[in-house]
């Protein structure tokens, strides 16, 4: 365990300045749900360890972000018209601001359950928030005022079931994954002006596919690499390496999957990828190769109890997963090798974080498990909050941030 610990707190000295004691992002400072907290808390409900309890209007399934003392999510009215950031203070959950960021005339409706006008999770840094309401709008705003400092209305799109993509920085890029039934792009915005100073088009062949089949909903994942800095990005059909500061495509894999909201996820010399639906499988590819490396850089591939939507949390030589369906597993991530596999219980579309040692599983039905981050199965406690959570959880020193369809919640014993 102390191997496993030290491990972790060396990935996340090599964040940016500041990145410890916050949740900058929705997968939090490495981009991979993992925490260096020492302690947070084993069990709650809501009568214990409730810190405190905010109602948050709107709808949304955006996860909570976490800069000082300033916690960050997003919402929108039922109709999609008004779309909202809201931040609130971490240390007693009172809402200081409620920014209506923009306004929409004809939405598109939401076709499906789950969805949400306001599903893409904030980034934050330092003095600013970046929100993204996919085809609706990204904008900057100042989070000592409240006010917008630039925004974007251009980056159109057609998402179909609505955005879930969210935003990634880099140095002074912010990055976009824009894959829609009727374009297919990267796209970095220089993080002050909001103008682009990049753009890739998907290199996938999409002829012989329908609309639908075209679509991503992934996060961009910047990581260091022996071969240097790459932007790991999951789109429908392939997979891609990028250089994060020109968008040069470096590598590809290609499969048949497509709707893609899992991460990527990146340890050990391989990243972690998941095909999508259509090919329920999560490969491991060596990212050191050049053009498209599906004949020759695929290590193995998992086709059981793989996620379409939360993302993997690698731990040492531990890869966790948690299906759709709630079907707890763990991956020796050289190999491949399922080493244990277990049903939790209920439906699952927030994404794993590790904290404390344990690893912490939010499910839809508002329960939450916590697991013993280990190669063998050890169910530690589940822990019930009143309403759906499809939103990911934050973690910022001995606190759980989670959000639930009508509340934000911060756990702490």
């Amino acid at each position: 365990m102390r191997t496993l610990i030290a491990c972790v707190l060396l990935s996340c000295l090599a964040s940016p300045a500041g990145a410890g004691p916050n949740w900058p992002s929705f997968r939090g400072p490495t981009g991979d749900g993992r925490s260096d907290a020492a302690t947070t808390a084993l069990r709650w409900s809501e009568t214990r360890n409730i810190a405190w309890k905010t109602g948050i209007s709107g709808e949304g399934w955006s996860s909570p972000v976490v800069w000082g003392d300033q916690v960050w999510v997003t919402s929108a009215t039922p109709d999609g018209k008004k779309l909202f950031a809201l931040c609130v203070d971490l240390a007693t959950g009172r809402i200081l601001r409620k920014i209506k960021v923009f306004h929409v005339e004809k939405p598109h409706p939401k076709l499906v359950a789950g969805s949400s006008y306001a599903s893409p999770s904030p980034v934050i840094e330092a003095g600013r928030v970046y929100v993204h309401f996919g085809t609706y709008g990204t904008a900057c705003v100042d989070t000592n005022n409240g006010k917008k400092l630039w925004e974007r209305r251009d980056l159109t799109l057609d998402h179909k079931e609505g955005a879930g993509s969210s935003p990634a920085l880099f140095g002074d890029l912010l990055i976009l994954h824009c894959d829609g039934q009727d374009v297919q792009y990267v796209v970095a915005l220089d993080k002050q002006t909001g103008k682009t100073k990049w753009k890739t088009d998907r290199s996938a062949d999409f002829r012989e596919t329908v609309p639908y089949q075209r679509k991503a909903y992934a996060t961009p994942l910047v990581a260091d690499l022996p071969e240097g800095r790459q932007l790991l990005s999951v789109g429908a059909r392939a997979a891609y390496g990028y250089d994060p500061a020109t968008g040069k495509e470096l590598w590809k894999v290609h499969y048949t999957g497509w709707s893609n909201v899992s991460n990527a996820v990146y340890g050990g010399g391989l990243v972690f990828v998941n095909c999508g639906y259509g090919q329920a499988e999560l490969w491991a590819v060596r990212p050191n190769g050049r053009g498209d490396v599906t004949d020759n850089h695929v290590v193995w591939k998992l086709s059981r109890g793989v996620p379409g939507l939360s993302s993997p949390v690698l731990i040492g030589d531990w890869l966790f997963i948690c299906s759709d369906d709630g079907l707890a597993g763990c991956v020796q991530a050289k190999t491949g090798k399922l080493l244990w596999q277990q049903r939790l219980g209920g439906k699952v579309s927030a994404s794993p974080v590790f904290a404390g040692g344990r690893l912490y599983i939010a499910r839809e039905d508002g329960r939450t498990s916590v697991l013993r981050a280990g190669p063998t199965f050890e169910l530690l406690a589940v822990n019930p909050l009143e309403g759906m959570i499809r939103a990911s959880p934050a973690v910022v020193g001995r606190a759980l941030i989670l959000r639930t369809e009508s509340h934000l919640y911060c756990i702490e014993e």
